[in-house]
């Protein structure tokens, strides 16, 4: 059977995957981008130079790869499969991440799936981060591991401020098992705040990968996060 683009469901020609060359051309693509924690800047900087931000807080991470802008389409998408069992998103965001491969470090030797808590993985019935790392490893040839768990429901991240962030999401990851692997990339939907990667990353140094980066399909908007009172 024919098959349609993921964003407009026009029939896609062979040598088209999952999202046809209008959609790719017209989706919102971050040009300049701090390489610790992919937030979209105004001008080019030097290759290798971070963001103000991130050299006054440096993130655990050695790379953040995140192409799309959190706006129209990809928001909608994103949400979608979230929230809407859409998951033929998932294959084209991965189509989409996979084009990323080349600009990952050569010494990234495996993929990470942001992990749910027990509760909401049985309400959603999958995870999103998994189902976007699936056809990500057969593309990259990279294996998907699983060591990390979510030892406590949090909070969901939207409408919270950045300080609620951090401490929703403190001390919410653990790692069963130890792993051989040198350079850990975790795969998730978005970043807002780098407040869930970041404590991910926390826990995988932790317990003894030398290295971890993370790729994600987009990244929202930084705001002026203010705690509330």
């Amino acid at each position: 059977m024919p098959i349609g683009c993921a964003f407009c469901g026009v029939r896609l020609e062979p040598a088209e995957r999952c999202v046809c060359k209008a959609c790719f051309v017209d989706l919102p693509w971050i040009g300049n981008a701090c390489c610790r924690c992919a937030e979209p800047l105004e001008a080019c900087i030097p290759s290798g130079v971070c963001c103000g931000r991130c050299q006054l807080r440096p993130p655990p991470v050695a790379v953040t790869l995140a192409p799309l802008r959190y706006e129209f389409p990809v928001d909608a998408a994103l949400k979608a499969l979230k929230f809407g069992r859409r998951l033929h998103y998932a294959a084209a965001f991965a189509e989409l991440l996979a084009a990323q491969g080349r600009r990952l470090p050569s010494t990234v030797d495996a993929l990470l799936p942001v992990p749910l808590h027990w509760r909401r993985q049985a309400l959603r019935g999958f995870n999103q981060s998994r189902e976007l790392c699936r056809p990500l490893a057969r593309r990259l040839g990279l294996p998907i591991i699983d060591v990390a768990r979510r030892r406590r429901p949090t909070r969901y991240q939207s409408g919270l401020s950045a300080a609620e962030r951090h401490r929703n999401l403190r001390n919410a990851f653990t790692i069963r098992s130890a792993t051989r692997h040198r350079h850990v990339v975790i795969v998730d939907d978005v970043v807002t705040t780098g407040e869930t990667t970041r404590q991910l990353a926390i826990a995988l140094i932790d317990s003894g990968v030398p290295q971890v980066s993370v790729l994600a399909v987009a990244r929202a908007k930084r705001r002026n996060f203010r705690a509330r009172g």
